[in-house]
């Protein structure tokens, strides 16, 4: 670079702590070039897709959806973890630590401006754009519950019961967790559920015996649909209209997550209201 000559380097390569040539993993390529972009640093990372950018959500379920000309780090943070493949999750952290920008382009329409990641707020605390920018869903997961009386009150349950999760290797996607303490509902990928639920029978062998816990178990495939918009952190009733326009359309929703940042509310449904329900939230962005 300084010589003038412009570098072309491959992405999805790394090496080991001892030196070894390694992969980085789905999405390595991406990750690479926030990383070298941080490092450099750069003034922005631009990662070229097959799509004009970030989407209000999958055009292959909406085929109205349209691209986002611009969303905050927290929110496509949550997009990326939800479900949507436009970005992997660790592409955002060097790009955000470096405080440099990041653009999202379309390798087949490069005249698309894409999508361009903002700061997330601005200095008043307010939150530009529509209260709900997305909605994005994780399909094939099952959701597993530990339930029993004997919980109530015991500390360390839910330290065991995700210790065990852990031990399988294991991601947790959403947690819900009963006021009265009597149970506990996580999900899982569907193919890893047969080997979750092994490891927390095993883990709670003594209790189950007990009566103490009643049962583990899991649902049939479920999937996770997630809304996102910082917006919602100051808008009220963003809830009520969420499950208000689902129950209008027939969607049952079978359990409830908000993270703490209030970015997004993440509910699971049927498998098969999946794209009912997809196409229902998204009419909530259309109509904001």
């Amino acid at each position: 670079m300084d010589e003038g000559i412009i570098p072309i380097t491959t992405g999805f390569i790394g090496a080991t702590p001892e030196g070894a040539i390694t992969t980085l993993g789905r999405g390595g390529s991406d990750y690479s070039a926030a990383i070298i972009g941080a490092v450099l640093p750069a003034d922005d990372v631009w990662i070229w897709t097959d799509v004009d950018g970030v989407m209000t959500t999958d055009p292959r379920i909406v085929p109205e959806a349209v691209t986002l000309p611009e969303i905050n780090y927290s929110e496509i943070a949550e997009l990326a973890y939800y479900g949507a493949k436009v970005l992997h999750p660790k592409t955002i952290r060097p790009v955000l630590d470096a405080g440099i920008g990041l653009r999202i382009c379309n390798t087949f329409n490069p005249s698309h401006p894409g999508t361009r990641l903002i700061a997330s707020i601005k200095s008043n605390g307010k939150v530009e754009g529509k209260v709900i920018k997305a909605v994005t869903a994780i399909r094939k997961q099952r959701l597993i519950t530990i339930e029993g009386r004997g919980m109530l009150g015991v500390p360390g349950v839910a330290a065991r019961a995700f210790g065990a999760v852990a031990s399988t290797g294991t991601s947790v996607p959403l947690i819900t967790q009963a006021s009265s303490e009597q149970s506990i509902c996580f999900a899982v990928p569907s193919e890893l559920a047969p080997t979750v639920l092994s490891s927390l029978e095993k883990a709670f062998a003594v209790e189950i015996e007990d009566d103490d816990i009643d049962r583990v178990w899991a649902t049939e495939d479920v999937s996770i649909i997630t809304v996102v918009g910082a917006g919602m952190r100051h808008t009220p009733g963003v809830s009520g209209r969420v499950f208000s326009k689902l129950g209008n359309d027939g969607v049952n929703v079978l359990a409830i997550a908000q993270g703490s940042s209030e970015v997004s509310i993440s509910l699971v449904v049927d498998a098969v209201d999946t794209e009912n329900a997809v196409k229902a939230l998204h009419e909530l962005i259309v109509a904001s």
